[in-house]
């Protein structure tokens, strides 16, 4: 873990008051993640509880491992971009929802990112949508592979 991540990883156990029940939610920016924040944002309503969103970012782009030509600047730009782009929409449908939210971005293994996350804050639940991407059904889902793991309760909402 870098010197930023443990600084966002001190903020969040601040964000969050105390006796407060966390709610971390896997969030990609696809229709199946979005059908996860809504679920987690009505179970932070229902519970009184913080989410907290987490957005993670690959070392390194597929295409990257196939020795195709790649621009690492302009991808780790865009991939900035697209987390802001994440971030705002997170915070507006929060904001319609009427729940505290907290936003991570950070580059690395989703599975590891947010149980390390979950960990730090003290969660009572992970939130993941359903993968809808085929290939999945043979190397196994991010929702299965947190499933198998014992650092939180899992729900993976299936739209």
């Amino acid at each position: 873990m870098n010197h930023d991540a443990e600084e966002r990883r001190i903020q969040l156990r601040q964000e969050k008051a105390p006796g407060t029940p966390a709610i971390v939610v896997g969030i990609d920016g696809s229709a199946t993640s979005w059908d996860a924040f809504a679920w987690a944002a009505g179970e932070a309503v229902r519970t009184h509880g913080h989410l907290v969103a987490v957005y993670v970012m690959p070392y390194a782009e597929p295409t990257a491992i196939l020795a195709a030509p790649y621009a690492y600047g302009a991808a780790a730009s865009s991939r900035q971009e697209l987390a802001d782009e994440i971030r705002a929409d997170a915070v507006r449908r929060a904001g319609e929802a009427g729940v505290p939210l907290s936003f991570v971005s950070e580059y690395g293994d989703a599975i590891g990112t947010l149980t390390e996350i979950a960990r730090t804050v003290d969660a009572h639940l992970i939130v993941v949508g359903r993968s809808a991407k085929r290939w999945h059904r043979l190397t196994g889902s991010l929702g299965h592979r947190l499933t198998c793991r014992k650092d939180a309760p899992v729900v993976v909402v299936v739209p």
